[in-house]
């Protein structure tokens, strides 16, 4: 599951989460909830705005992992029809 960075103003703080590509996060409320952190004194419907970041997605356990594809089309000698 990816990774995502998000950042509120009002405290400055910047959690990651991990949640679905089509999920997403509006307040400071649900981010905590979401990152099971403490929400400390900022109102919990403090807007949160996702940062671009390349994000990571981690491992799921027990998951067999997965070789990046390398050369050309995903062949580690290449295809030949590339450049």
């Amino acid at each position: 599951m990816p990774t995502y960075d998000y950042h509120c103003a009002k405290n400055s703080k910047t959690v990651t989460v991990q949640h679905g590509m089509k999920d997403a996060i509006s307040n400071w409320g649900d981010l905590c909830q979401r990152a099971e952190v403490d929400p400390g004194d900022t109102p919990k419907d403090t807007p949160v705005k996702r940062l671009i970041s390349g994000g990571i997605a981690l491992p799921i356990p027990g998951a067999i992992p997965q070789l990046p594809m390398a050369g050309c089309c995903g062949n580690p000698v290449g295809c030949g029809h590339h450049h």
